[in-house]
This record gives C-alpha cells, structure tokens and sequence, in this order.
C-alpha cells in the first residue's frame, strides 16, 4: 500500500494528470447514461455497464499475457470492494434519486472527500487529517454545491430518507477507496484489480437485476442504447477503474477521491462543448472555488506564496543600507 510520505506528499503531475482523466471519463457517463435509460431499467444499465466492462479488461488482461490470481484472500477482497464500490452505492443512490433531484444528489455524492478525510484519519496510519487537506475538502465542496446551484441546495431537507441513502452511497465509496488501498499490498496489479472488482459486482448485481428489472419481459434496445452501453462500459468503467486503481496505488484515498469534485465539472464542460448548454457565471465561480480547494489539498501553491513573502520580508543583513 502506499506510504505514509507518498500519500502526504503533494501529487505529481503525472497523478494530476490522471485523475482530471479519470474525471472526464466518469464524467462522461452522465451522458451515455442519459442515452441508455431512455429505454432501459436503472439496474440492467448497471449491470451492462460493470459486466461488458468485465469482459473488455478480462480480453486485455489475456492479450496482455496476464491473469487474474487465484488466491482466495485476493477474490474475498475483489468481491468486497465490488460490494462497496458498486453494488451497495449503485443501489442506494438509484433509490434515493427516485425522490429527490440529480442536482441534490450531485451535492450530496460530493461529499465523499470530506467523509474520505474522516475515515482514513481514523482507519489508516497514513493518511492522517491536515488543516490544509479539510480546509480544502471543505472549500471544493462548497464549490460544487455552488456551481450546481442554489436552487439545488435549498431542497437540502426534503425528502430525508433518499438523501441519506445517498449519504450512505458517498460514505461506501469512501470505504471502498480505503478499502482497495490492499490490493497493492497484496501485489496485485491495478490491471487485474480493475478486473477483478468489476468481475465481482457482475456476479453480485445480476440477480438483483433480474428480479427487479426482468429484462427478458422487455423489448430489445436500439442501437443508440447499445452504443450508450459500450461507452459507459468501455469508457466510464473500464478504462476509469484502471485508472482508479493506479492512482490508488501511488497517491492513496483521499487524494483519489477528490475526482468526486472535478465529475460536476467536466460533466459541464462536456455539455458546453458537445451539446451546446450555456456556461453560467455560477459554473465559473464553483470551478474557482473547486480550484482553490485543490490547491489548499496540494500545498504547494500556498507553499510557493510563503517562499514568496518570506522572500520578501527577509532580514536586513549587516550589508544591507538603510533606506534613505
């Protein structure tokens, strides 16, 4: 797992570079979701979603050379971050969103960096709390509930039991980063990680599906849907735990989890690229709040402002002149 100076340490470029990746990505899924659901059931897109994602990293971790351990210890971990990474927040958030509405439930999935900071503070020798890492957590939030909006906000209340199912959902992603940080420990690969978790939640979300979907008492989707499927299964799964599981590995929980902020952003940026939505003066200011809050988490802007000032106010030394 990683130690205690990597995940203290500020990310590197490399990380950062990733992670706003693995945001895009996810971010995209909105979109291939929107497209899916038109004529599909919630869960069977959930289960397309994790199980086309299985076979496309299974086919390359074999083209590869690879394989998936064998190791019972190894699948009792796959199958329980598949459970607190897919299963448990899939379903609960689905269910909380019957009631309440996607900007609310946007807000509320955005706090899985700050129950992140909590949890591995009390469950983690090395990812302690900083005033830096929750100032920030605390700022980014702030920012996306501004960048979503305040009407979005003042619903905040109603409708309590879907809001905290859709608490509980940001609390087991935030589990299941501290949870996967084993699997480095364990030695295996982000590849075969990815894998795994995805082979894991098919096997757990199937049955579910089918009693509550029944997909075969429905008629077959067109190929928009179809393609919308193999986006969020190729793209916003596949290709994105790769890239969680990497990022895990080096930077650690806390620091990955903060992709959760920059999702609301690249979702509307992509919408003002690609479906020509309107970017608001409140898009602007959540985007600079969510900035601000990533670089109290990185440090080294703040870092670089001290060197700065102290630059500045250096002592005179005894071959300095006095100003006249």
């Amino acid at each position: 797992m990683p130690t205690s100076a990597q995940v203290s340490r500020p990310m590197t470029p490399l990380e950062w570079t990733m992670l706003l990746a693995l945001a895009t990505v996810w971010g995209g899924s909105f979109f291939f979701n929107a497209i899916a659901v038109r004529e599909l059931p919630v869960f069977t897109v959930v289960v397309a979603r994790v199980a086309l994602a299985a076979l496309l990293l299974f086919g390359l971790l074999k083209a590869l050379g690879q394989s998936l351990p064998s190791d019972r210890r190894v699948w009792a971990a796959f199958f329980g971050m598949g459970l607190l990474n897919n299963a448990i927040p899939f379903s609960l958030i689905v269910w909380g969103q019957q009631s309440i509405a996607s900007g609310v439930a946007s807000i509320l999935n955005a706090s899985t960096p700050l129950f992140t900071v909590l949890l591995a503070h009390a469950l983690t020798s090395d990812e302690k709390m900083t005033g830096n890492r929750l100032a920030g957590v605390v700022i980014g939030f702030v920012g996306v509930a501004v960048m979503i909006g305040l009407d979005a906000a003042q619903t905040l209340g109603n409708h309590v039991a879907a809001q905290l199912m859709c608490l509980a959902g940001a609390v087991s992603y935030a589990l299941a980063g501290i949870f996967g940080r084993r699997f480095r420990a364990m030695g295996v690969a982000p590849l075969a990680t990815a894998t795994g978790q995805v082979v894991a939640s098919s096997i757990l979300l199937i049955p579910l599906m089918l009693v509550v979907d029944q997909p075969w008492t429905r008629p077959p989707p067109s190929p928009a849907a179809i393609g919308a499927l193999i986006g969020v299964a190729a793209l916003s799964t596949a290709l994105a735990y790769v890239l969680y599981f990497r990022i895990l590995a080096t930077a650690g929980a806390t620091n990955l989890l903060l992709v959760t902020f920059l999702i609301p952003v690249s979702a509307i940026l992509l919408g003002i690229l690609v479906l020509n939505e309107a970017l608001l003066p409140k898009h602007l200011a959540g985007m600079a709040l969510i900035g601000l809050g990533l670089a109290a988490i990185d440090g080294r802007p703040w870092q670089a402002l001290r060197r700065l000032g102290a630059g500045g106010a250096r002592p005179r030394g005894r071959g300095d002149l006095p100003s006249g």
